[in-house]
């Protein structure tokens, strides 16, 4: 059942919007997964570097082909990724499990280096943070949510700064989305105020 806010009601009675009701592993991941805090180095890199492989896509092509990238960039161990050369990026061009994007590659091993650098700076993940809003969105229809904002926009300059790419700013605001910088969960979702970062 569809409501007029974009909400579905599920078969299990969860409300969810119409993105992450109907294909069974979009609704796994945005029950278990999408909007909560990711605070470590390895994970923040990968959910970095697959928002990057997304541009121009849909998200439900990366959830597919993730256990394929993981596999390919060596679970996004920056040390490791970091080292690639020509070699490894002629084999991730060859690898059809993964999108062969050499532009997106050159840049998952760019960032892999920038990370490290950060290291210097007190590192990735409270770089990030460090853009969290005041406030977060309450949204209450899919057309009020966001596709960037002022923080989006800094956290997109910083990091350029720092030598990542293609991190532009409604890249980053789908990564604030997705690692709970920013709730924009509809108001009606179950999983509204499920990160503990927002009040529900």
């Amino acid at each position: 059942m569809s409501t007029d806010t974009g909400i579905v009601i599920g078969e299990d009675g969860m409300a969810r919007p119409a993105w992450a009701a109907t294909d069974p592993l979009m609704r796994e991941y945005y029950d278990t997964e999408w909007g909560l805090p990711v605070g470590d180095e390895q994970g923040l890199f990968e959910r970095i570097s697959l928002e990057a492989f997304k541009a121009g896509l849909s998200w439900a092509t990366i959830l597919r082909k993730r256990p394929a990238f993981r596999e390919a960039f060596d679970d996004f161990d920056p040390d490791r990724v970091a080292r690639y050369g020509d070699t490894d990026v002629a084999r991730l061009m060859g690898d059809a499990g993964i999108v062969r994007n050499r532009a997106k590659i050159l840049a998952t091993i760019t960032n892999a280096n920038a990370t490290i650098r950060l290291r210097e700076k007190g590192g990735l993940v409270d770089f990030v943070w460090s853009f969290q809003p005041e406030e977060t969105p309450a949204p209450r229809t899919i057309a009020e949510v966001p596709t960037q904002s002022a923080e989006s926009l800094a956290l997109s300059k910083a990091l350029r700064k720092e030598g990542f790419a293609f991190v532009g700013p409604t890249t980053m605001f789908a990564l604030m989305e997705a690692i709970g910088i920013v709730d924009t969960h509809l108001v009606d979702s179950h999983r509204r105020g499920s990160s503990g970062v927002w009040t529900p």
